[in-house]
């Protein structure tokens, strides 16, 4: 098991093209611990908008009586993918990890796969 800043320190090294992760309380919109980003790009802020994102989606799953769960969800940029992973077991409920990856230099698949071993290793 793996506390937030271990959680953090290894999706930055380990999964590659990664700029930036945060674990977010969807709740909140509060980031609970950012690694990377950079002067123009701040994790706080994106944190904080892409609870907006996680809400929405899970209101109009509500809303179409779906009754799976989210995985991640994943937003391309033109530059950048924007994955985000929401927290399952370990009262991980209401939280999200937010991965930030270079296009040009991330495999996708695998640190969708990545990201995915990591979380389950969190202990919150």
């Amino acid at each position: 098991m793996a506390n937030t800043e271990t959680t953090l320190k290894e999706a930055l090294a380990s999964i590659e093209g990664a700029t930036g992760v945060a674990l977010v309380d969807y709740t909140s919109g509060m980031a609970l611990g950012t690694m990377g980003g950079s002067k123009g790009f701040d994790l706080n802020v994106a944190a904080a908008g892409n609870t907006d994102v996680v809400r929405a989606k899970m209101r109009t799953m509500e809303h179409l009586g779906l009754k799976a769960q989210i995985e991640d969800i994943l937003i391309t940029l033109s530059d950048q993918y924007h994955l985000i992973r929401l927290i399952s077991g370990r009262g991980g409920n209401g939280l999200f990890m937010y991965l930030v990856l270079d296009a040009k230099r991330a495999n996708l698949a695998m640190a969708r796969h990545q990201l995915k071993r990591i979380e389950e290793d969190l202990e919150v």
